[in-house]
């Protein structure tokens, strides 16, 4: 298919309608949540919470009357989405398990502290068979292997192994304690024995760059964290699998304004272009974005397409921080307007509004103020917090 030029703009508003976020809500309540992940193929996870975590966030910017009940349930009460690896620790469609198969395999062929971790390896099983599940300071292996940041106990190693493996599932979770069940108790019979429809690695990673084109709305051919834990995927690999979708229709061309190298967007998503060029007016919304959000993916590509720099600084040094720890995008309309840094106090149930750092060119006006301080109580409203304190300067 030949090449298709937009504009800056119109690549803006691709973007943002695929992901859920331009005009109202298209994702409504539980089902909402599940259509999104579907869609995406994945949410990454991160267990630190400040204001919610990061999958937490990613919804709530685009689930209408989101709560973390919602996924919750859904992870571990009605067994649709599962906690496994895809975009590094992520949420998936439990029907994903198929895809995932030789990841499960290399860890049963290798493992760090894999004799220490076998000895201990039916006494796990026997375990949880006879109580149910457990996490690990049920086990009596305090041991310490070498794992993989750090040296760490032998019930943790050899839990976790037996999780990468596919022998355990994540049966839930009691904040971030993860308490594992043997596989076949969390996922169906059918499912956890469908085989891969991929046994090529080739074609592996073929499904999943499509994948990753299809959760972000639009990439292009290079170097990205979009292509995070797609395992050995490099340049020239990359360059004929984006041959290849080309060649097959699965992927169409798309020249961005002012953008030198091409993006990409799913074939299937076409639609979504002539849907933006008919209708040129969307309601504005304001939402705070996670900083692990499935758009965020390529901040190379967001600087490209709206002018925005942003660097998630929870792993810089203090002095170095230009914002702060944790601080979430904040989206109004069609442009990135600044960042927000909030944590949520959980002793006094109360939301803090530490800063909020308006971009340079923006004039703030009242009705952005209005829907940003609207957003805040939405953020209220999902951390159950009773109030909010604004920030210093007002």
């Amino acid at each position: 298919m030949d090449q298709i030029y937009l504009s800056k703009g119109e690549v803006r508003k691709f973007i943002l309608y695929k992901q859920g976020l331009l005009g109202d809500y298209r994702f409504i309540g539980k089902s909402g949540v599940l259509d999104f992940i579907r869609q995406a193929g994945c949410i990454q996870f991160d267990p630190i919470d400040v204001c919610g975590k990061n999958a937490e966030i990613v919804l709530q910017s685009r689930i209408s009357g989101f709560t973390k009940q919602m996924l919750f349930e859904l992870l571990y009460t009605d067994r649709k989405l599962l906690d496994y690896f895809d975009k590094n620790l992520s949420i998936i469609p439990i029907e994903n398990w198929k895809y995932f198969g030789r990841q499960r395999e290399s860890h049963r062929n290798w493992e760090r502290s894999y004799n220490e971790i076998q000895q201990v390896h039916d006494q796990i099983i026997a375990a949880i068979s006879e109580n149910g599940p457990l996490c690990s300071s049920d086990l009596n292996f305090s041991q310490k292997v070498d794992w993989y940041w750090s040296k760490t106990k032998l019930s943790r190693a050899a839990l976790e192994h037996m999780y990468f493996s596919g022998e355990l599932a994540i049966h839930h979770k009691e904040g971030n304690i993860k308490y594992y069940d043997l596989i076949e108790k969390c996922i169906p019979e059918d499912i956890l024995n469908e085989a891969d429809p991929y046994p090529c690695d080739f074609k592996h990673k073929k499904w999943r760059v499509l994948q990753r084109i299809g959760s972000v709305g639009l990439l292009w051919n290079r170097a990205s964290d979009a292509w995070l834990g797609i395992s050995g995927l490099k340049a020239n690999e990359r360059n004929n699998i984006f041959t290849e979708l080309l060649s097959e229709s699965c992927i169409v061309p798309i020249k961005a304004e002012n953008v030198n190298d091409s993006l990409y967007c799913l074939t299937d998503d076409i639609k979504i272009i002539d849907f933006i060029k008919r209708k040129k007016h969307e309601k504005k919304r304001c939402e705070f974005i996670a900083p692990l959000d499935n758009m965020m993916w390529d901040r190379n590509l967001i600087k490209a397409i709206w002018d925005f720099d942003y660097k998630w600084e929870i792993y810089t040094p203090p002095s170095e921080r230009k914002y702060g720890y944790y601080v979430l995008p904040i989206l109004y309309g069609e442009r990135f307007i600044g960042r927000i840094e909030m944590t949520y106090d959980r002793k006094c149930k109360k939301l803090n509004v530490s800063n909020i750092w308006y971009e340079p060119n923006i004039e703030l006006t009242k009705d952005i103020e209005k829907n940003v301080v609207s957003t805040i109580k939405r953020f209220e409203i999902f951390n159950e917090a009773y109030r909010c304190v604004p920030p210093p300067h007002g």
